[in-house]
């Protein structure tokens, strides 16, 4: 008897930023990617690539501003060291973050990936030529930009975002991805301009500190820290909108939390995705569960690498283009009765 049964072996290897990545799971920046001990869990356990925590440019100079306060407070503050502070500040916690560069690339052999969390053009441009002396095979500009200064146009803070991309380009020869979120009016056609300012990756979306109001102590809290797998649907939808349109890759963001998930944002055609939360829920070993996932999906459809399925159900492949820009529901609540007490 003749078994003509096709044994499948599943490629899960993608191209991300012009980096070769075993997998298309991509571990997010967060503080699950400071330790040594977690980058080597995270690389057993299959992730394609890591991004390492970002330095913050608002971390350094919130610690250089409590010491002007605590000069304001002398009688005779001492003014000559304020230019030492703010050198010493700096060199201290890049100094940091290159020896952890420089020992991640000692010890995993998957790809590095270096983030700068900044607000300005500042002086990331010479931070960003010692990452890439450091080893970072890439960097990760993780941006948000708060709209919320009333003299400033979209226009201009739009630009901010742009002259930063232009400073970091002119510095580094590593490739470089864009973090934005989705706070835009014009968002297809901002991130459509960032993939065309001569970065190689935009990552979709940032998850950003949304405050809370705790009503007892009359203090501001933390709100939903962690992505929940509802989520998904607004990078989902942008996915397959922008996907086969920009000028360079796009990675997928938020909401990623199961093997499904990854499925469903390369359907829409994102060259790889970050997770974070559902490690922080499920555990880093929770990576493989996922790629376990994808393998028993692609077998059960007869794909036997990712690019056989990779933008299949984006926007320009769809045959219904409307399906993605519909924003009213319309017969979803048609015929539910639902009890409101």
């Amino acid at each position: 008897m003749i078994n003509n049964t096709k044994t499948y072996v599943m490629n899960l290897s993608v191209n991300y930023l012009g980096l070769k990545l075993k997998s298309p799971v991509v571990v997010g920046s967060s503080s699950l990617t400071t330790s040594i001990a977690n980058l080597k869990k995270i690389e057993n356990s299959g992730a394609g690539a890591v991004v390492l925590k970002s330095i913050f440019e608002e971390e350094i100079y919130n610690e250089y501003r409590s010491i002007l306060e605590k000069e304001k407070d002398l009688e005779f503050p001492d003014v000559r060291f304020l230019d030492y502070y703010d050198y010493k500040i700096k060199e201290d916690n890049i100094k940091k973050y290159l020896d952890l560069i420089k020992t991640a690339k000692s010890t995993v052999n998957i790809p590095v990936i270096a983030s700068i969390n900044c607000v300005s053009s500042w002086e990331w441009n010479f931070f960003a030529k010692k990452l890439e002396e450091a080893g970072a095979d890439a960097i990760e500009l993780n941006m948000f930009i708060l709209p919320s200064d009333f003299t400033k146009t979209a226009d201009e803070i739009e630009q901010t975002y742009l002259n930063i991309i232009a400073k970091i380009k002119e510095a580094v020869k590593i490739p470089i991805a864009v973090k934005l979120s989705y706070y835009f009016a014009d968002l297809a056609a901002f991130v459509k301009r960032v993939s065309e300012s001569g970065v190689d990756g935009v990552v979709l979306f940032n998850r950003f500190f949304h405050p809370d109001f705790d009503i007892e102590n009359f203090k501001i809290i933390p709100s939903n820290v962690l992505s929940r797998s509802s989520d998904l649907a607004i990078s989902l939808r942008w996915m397959s909108i922008l996907s086969g349109r920009m000028g360079c890759d796009l990675i997928a963001s938020t909401g990623v939390h199961d093997g499904a998930s990854v499925i469903k944002e390369i359907l829409a055609g994102a060259n790889a995705v970050q997770v974070v939360s559902a490690l922080y829920k499920n555990g880093i070993e929770s990576i493989s569960d996922m790629l376990q996932e994808i393998k028993e999906w692609m077998e059960k459809h007869g794909f036997e690498n990712l690019d056989d399925f990779r933008g299949k159900m984006s926007q320009v492949n769809s045959p219904n283009p409307a399906e993605y820009e519909r924003v009213q529901f319309m017969r979803y609540f048609e015929g539910k009765k639902y009890n409101l007490g």
